[in-house]
């Protein structure tokens, strides 16, 4: 039985979900366990890397065809932005005007869990954007979120950036699709950044860079349970790894036991083999017609796909189908 006052000294929420996965075969832990505060950093160090390539071209994409994109949806324009833990890629889109130098949106709704970081977006843009209504929700943005009622009829374009959708299974990433749908309304627009199908002599670096970037990354979650879980995880222990699962099209992480060994989570016991590992992340990587039809199961219809001249990357513009 688990000691009972390291359960309650423990955050309990952040113990069940790690014992909930740490109790299944194969392990698991969820990737929103990243994203501590030493996690984000070390997330910010990773979008730097010259192997991760994802984040400079779809910053690229964004700062040549925002433009473009904007125009696509009728001014005055909401922009709703899931998983906004920064305002860095929405202003690619806030910047932008009409024919007549007038905003083309008016109000920004960030959604994220990370309540500190939409505070002080809400005040930067505040001071740079004091024309802007910002309106942060601080929820988990793959559950049913209701949008403010400020908003009232005013066209609205949903913003997905940074190949989060490629976190999801196949299944997960319709139904977060069909819930944004529902979410943002007829008439609505989806902005969604889709990393796209390469060879694994690109894509295996972008997840395990020569710097040990993201190693330690993925080994922070297990720092993570040792500071806020009661967790005894020794971090040499355990090492990065990062697979290439062709048949299903994703990058897999896992933290590979380098040894027996026994590990404690507020006080349960958890066995582990040498060998063994635990799997933290799915990285799916799409084809376009791939990702167009899981969009159309969702209730999108693919009106634009801008990519590079490389092909590495992708951002989609959905309309309701």
């Amino acid at each position: 039985m688990p000691n009972d006052s390291l359960v309650r000294s423990a955050d309990a929420t952040l113990v069940s979900t790690a014992l909930q996965g740490l109790s299944r075969r194969p392990k698991t832990l969820p990737a929103k366990l990243f994203y501590d505060e030493q996690g984000c950093r070390l997330f910010y160090r990773i979008t730097e890397l010259p192997e991760y390539y994802l984040t400079r071209t779809e910053l690229t994409l964004l700062r040549r065809f925002a433009k473009d994109i904007a125009a696509m949806v009728k001014a005055p324009a909401a922009l709703i932005e899931y998983g906004a833990s920064d305002e860095a890629k929405a202003e690619f889109l806030l910047g932008q005007t009409d024919k007549l130098g007038r905003p083309q949106f008016v109000a920004y709704v960030p959604i994220d869990l990370a309540t500190d970081a939409l505070t002080g977006m809400e005040a930067r843009l505040g001071r740079r954007r004091p024309e802007l209504a910002v309106f942060p929700i601080g929820a988990d943005f793959t559950s049913p979120v209701a949008l403010p009622a400020a908003l009232g009829g005013m066209p609205r374009l949903g913003f997905f950036p940074g190949s989060t959708i490629g976190n999801f299974d196949p299944p997960e990433a319709r139904r977060f699709l069909a819930q944004a749908r529902f979410t943002l309304g007829s008439g609505a627009r989806m902005l969604v950044g889709v990393d796209l199908r390469k060879d694994q002599a690109i894509l295996v670096p972008a997840y395990d860079d020569a710097d040990g970037v993201t190693a330690a990354f993925n080994l922070n979650v297990l720092a993570r349970l040792n500071r806020e879980a009661d967790a005894d995880f020794d971090l040499r222990g355990f090492v990065h790894r990062a697979i290439w699962n062709d048949r299903e099209s994703r990058i897999e992480m896992h933290l590979e036991s380098c040894r027996e060994q026994i590990v404690h989570v507020a006080g349960h016991a958890i066995q582990f083999t040498a060998g063994e590992t635990i799997h933290t992340e799915n990285s799916y990587k799409h084809t376009v017609e791939g990702f167009a039809s899981l969009a159309e199961q969702a209730g999108w219809r693919v009106h634009r796909v801008w990519t590079d001249p490389a092909h590495l990357f992708s951002i989609q513009l959905l309309g309701i189908s």
